[in-house]
C-alpha cells in the first residue's frame, strides 16, 4: 500500500510554502516607499487577514472536490476547462519554478554573507537539484525531510523573535498609529508593498494540491490550510516588528538580507553569521516544499491532456518524477535569467488573479451545484470572499498602473498558455478525427 501524506505533513507543506523568501527579504523593499512603523505592520496584518480570508474559500473548495491539483482542478470544474488550464499552465511554467528560482536566490544572498566567494546562483542552483532528487525518492524521505525542515525553521524564528523582543530597540521608533500611518495605508506604496506581502503569504492553499495523495483530505485539507495560515501570519507579524525594533532603518533599505542586518544588532557579527547560515539552511525546506506540490499540477494537467503524457509518469512509489525535473529545470533557468524583483511581481500577479477567481468561484459553485456534499462551509460567507475579491481587485489595479512591465509579463506567459490550450486542443481534434 502506498504510503499517503498525513495532517502534519500537510501542515509542514503549507507552512514551508509561506514561510522563505518572503519574509526574510520583503521589508528592506517596503521600506522604500513606506516609513511609518505602524503601516509596517498594518500591512502585514491586513495581508495575513486577506490570506485568512482566501483560505476559508479554498477549504471549502478543496473538501468539496478533493482531488489532486488544486486551482487548476478548481477552476476546470467551476468556469471551464479553458479557465482551469490557464491556471495549471501558470502552476506548470512559472507558478511553482519561480518561487523556487527567488527562495534559491535569497538562499545563495544570505549565504554570500559568509562565503562571499561561493556564486549565489550557483549556490542556488545546486541546492534545486538536490532537493529534486531527494523529493524524487518516495513520500516517506520526503515527508521526513520535509517535517523536520519546518519544524527547525519555526523554531529559528521563534529564537529570532524572542532574542529580538529581549534585545535594546533602536533609537527613536514608535509603533502607535498617527495620522501619517493612515496616510499611507491609503497610498499608492502601501498597495504596491502588497506585492511582496502577497508574495510572502502566498502558500496557504499549497495542501489543495496535494488532496488526492492525502489521508483524509475533507477533513485534512481545511485542517491544515486554516492552522498553517493563521500560524504563518502570527509568526510574520511578531517577525517584521522584531527587524522593525531592533534594526536602523537606513541600513535596511533597499537591502534583501534584512534578517542578517537585524541579527547583527541582537547576537552581534558572529551571532548574525550563524543566523544567516541557518536562514539558507532552511530555505531549502521553502524549496522543497514546493518541489512536492508544484509537480502535482503538471501531473493532472497530464492526466487530462494526452500530448503532456510524458509528464504523467510515476516512478514505483508514486511520485511524477518527470514533473519534478521539468519544474526544477525551468527553476534554474529563471534563477539565472531575472532579476529577484522582476520574479517576486510577475508571480504575485498572476498568482493573485487566479486565487482571486478562485475565491470567487465558491460563490459560482454554490449557486450552480447547491447540492454537492460540502464537509467544510467558508467561514463568514458571503462577506469574507467578497472582501478577498475586492482588496485583491484594488491590489492588480495598483500592480498594473505601478509596475506595468513586470505586469506585461505576467499576462504575456498566461497568453502564451491560451494558445497553448488551443494548440492542444487542435492536435486532440485531428487525432481523434483521424481514427
Amino acid at each position: 500500500m502506498k504510503h499517503k501524506i498525513g495532517f502534519y505533513t500537510a501542515l509542514s507543506i503549507v507552512v514551508a510554502n509561506m514561510v522563505g523568501t518572503g519574509v526574510f527579504t520583503s521589508l528592506g523593499y517596503q521600506l522604500l516607499g513606506l516609513n511609518n512603523f505602524a503601516a509596517i505592520i498594518l500591512l502585514w496584518s491586513v495581508g495575513g487577514l486577506i490570506a485568512l480570508f482566501g483560505s476559508f474559500a479554498y477549504s471549502e473548495l478543496g473538501a468539496a472536490i478533493p482531488r489532486s491539483g488544486g486551482e487548476y482542478r478548481f477552476l476546470s470544474e467551476i468556469y471551464h476547462p479553458f479557465i482551469g488550464f490557464l491556471s495549471g499552465w501558470i502552476s506548470a511554467t512559472i507558478g511553482f519554478a519561480a518561487p523556487i528560482a527567488a527562495a534559491s536566490w535569497a538562499l545563495g544572498k544570505y549565504a554570500a554573507t559568509i562565503f562571499p566567494s561561493i556564486p549565489p546562483q550557483l549556490l542556488g542552483a545546486l541546492v534545486i537539484v538536490l532537493v529534486t532528487l531527494v523529493q524524487s525518492l518516495n513520500h516517506n524521505v520526503g515527508g521526513r525531510f520535509q517535517s523536520i525542515a519546518t519544524t527547525l525553521k519555526i523554531i529559528l524564528i521563534l529564537v529570532l523573535v524572542g532574542f529580538g523582543l529581549l534585545s535594546a530597540p533602536a533609537l527613536n521608533i514608535t509603533f502607535a498609529p498617527t495620522a501619517a500611518t493612515w496616510k499611507e495605508v491609503t497610498s499608492a506604496s502601501f498597495a504596491i508593498s502588497l506585492v511582496y506581502v502577497s508574495y510572502a503569504y502566498s502558500g496557504w492553499n499549497a495542501s489543495s494540491y496535494i488532496a488526492g495523495e492525502m489521508e483524509n483530505p475533507k477533513k485534512n485539507i481545511p485542517l491544515s490550510i486554516l492552522s498553517g495560515t493563521v500560524l504563518v501570519a502570527i509568526l510574520y507579524i511578531l517577525l517584521n516588528y522584531v527587524f522593525l525594533r531592533t534594526a536602523p532603518v537606513e541600513e535596511m533599505k533597499g537591502v534583501a538580507e534584512v534578517a542578517f542586518v537585524s541579527a547583527k544588532y541582537i547576537f552581534g557579527d558572529y551571532g548574525s553569521k550563524v543566523i544567516s547560515v541557518m536562514i539558507s539552511l532552511l530555505l531549502v525546506s521553502t524549496i522543497s516544499s514546493m518541489v512536492i506540490v508544484g509537480p502535482r499540477v503538471i501531473h493532472a494537467m497530464g492526466e487530462d491532456y494526452p500530448l503532456f503524457a510524458i509528464i504523467t509518469k510515476k516512478n514505483n512509489h508514486g511520485i511524477p518524477v518527470y514533473a519534478i525535473i521539468l519544474q526544477s529545470l525551468i527553476a534554474i533557468v529563471l534563477l539565472y535569467s531575472s532579476s529577484f524583483d522582476t520574479i517576486i511581481t510577475y508571480i504575485s500577479f498572476t498568482l493573485t488573479l487566479f486565487s482571486t477567481l478562485t475565491v470567487l468561484g465558491v460563490i459560482i459553485f454554490r449557486i450552480k451545484q447547491p447540492d454537492v456534499e460540502r464537509p467544510y462551509k467558508t467561514w463568514g460567507y458571503p462577506v469574507t470572499p467578497i472582501v478577498y475579491i475586492l482588496v485583491n481587485g484594488w491590489f492588480l489595479y495598483f500592480v498594473i498602473k505601478g509596475k506595468p512591465n513586470e505586469s506585461l509579463i505576467g499576462v504575456g506567459i498566461v497568453a502564451i498558455g491560451a494558445v497553448a490550450y488551443y494548440l492542444t486542443n487542435h492536435f486532440l481534434s485531428k487525432k481523434e478525427l483521424s481514427k
